[in-house]
């Protein structure tokens, strides 16, 4: 039996997960509730991190710390910043790294990274639960920083400088905790909005048709890895 970790920032992202999983054993460690599940052969453990980078490295530390997850999966929603990126596409990460701080700063001191790469069987996995779903996908980097975008000017700035597929607020710092653990990890988003001056408005109406979305391709993925 593997151990699989699964990572949302608010309530929302993780609903249909425990609404398929059905009822958990609930830990709560260090500020955070960890649903423990068994699942087609292998326990399932996810937790609600908060959201923003902080609450999803602590969740993240908390989690490899005490149910040592053969890897860990962050899902939930994002804004499309490439412009082949739908509203409800699905991005798969392809490496992870913050927006707002300069690379410099985790280049030339630890963790002498900055930039995450992500697993490749966890991508690769994801890919083909798309394909299967008749799901559009994309492969690509994902950035997170401590503000939801929704402004253009400063999406075009993000755009020039890291040139990702979608922007998020967690990715860059799960992907550096289990860096600093050598653990596997992917991020898998679903588009809910465009991080431009509308995505707010688009935001709220795409956001739990989105997070139902890629609920159910994580679900499928803990089946085959």
């Amino acid at each position: 039996m593997k151990t699989i970790a699964i990572i949302g920032a608010m309530p929302s992202e993780l609903a249909d997960i425990r609404n398929m999983l059905g009822k958990a054993e609930i830990k709560h460690i260090s500020g955070f509730d960890f649903h423990v599940n068994e699942y087609k052969g292998n326990k399932i453990v996810n937790s609600c991190c908060g959201i923003a980078k902080v609450n999803a490295a602590l969740c993240t530390q908390v989690m490899i710390d005490n149910f040592s997850p053969d890897c860990v999966i962050n899902t939930g929603v994002a804004g499309g910043m490439d412009k082949s990126v739908k509203v409800c596409d699905i991005v798969i990460s392809t490496e992870v790294l913050p927006h707002d701080l300069d690379p410099h700063f985790l280049n030339d001191y630890p963790p002498y990274c900055a930039v995450f790469k992500a697993d490749e069987r966890l991508i690769e996995t994801a890919e083909k639960i798309c394909s299967e779903n008749g799901i559009k996908s994309h492969r690509g980097r994902i950035v997170s920083g401590e503000a939801f975008v929704s402004d253009s000017v400063l999406k075009a700035k993000i755009q020039a400088d890291f040139s990702p597929h979608a922007v998020d607020m967690e990715s860059a710092a799960v992907g550096h905790a289990c860096f600093l653990n050598s653990m596997p990890y992917v991020s898998v988003r679903c588009i809910s909005d465009n991080a431009d001056d509308d995505g707010a408005m688009s935001f709220d109406e795409f956001e739990k048709i989105a997070a139902k979305r890629v609920a159910e391709i994580v679900l499928k993925m803990t089946e085959l890895f």
